[in-house]
């Protein structure tokens, strides 16, 4: 095999990136579920933990959102190891 086809050719994605991909957007599809209705939350678990002052869900809505953020970042990096590979 030629080095310029040895370039050229773009390998599949790991596993890891679908998983980062997955998850990330799962947990972006889930802060913005809270935002939108807080109550899943009390409907899943039966449970309102915070009294009804919504402290939980703000905490939730960000967190999802952070372990997005990262999941994307991480998943950019891979998929950018992936094409230049």
């Amino acid at each position: 095999m030629s080095d310029l086809t040895r370039r050229t050719r773009s390998r599949a994605p790991r596993r890891r990136f679908w998983v980062e991909v997955v998850v990330g957007g799962l947990s972006a599809a889930l802060a913005l579920l809270t935002l939108v209705t807080r109550e899943w939350i009390e409907l899943l678990v039966g449970v309102d933990p915070d009294g009804g002052d919504g402290s939980v869900e703000w905490l939730l809505v960000l967190g999802l959102a952070v372990v997005a953020l990262v999941l994307g970042v991480l998943a950019r990096g891979e998929w950018r190891r992936t094409v230049a590979a």
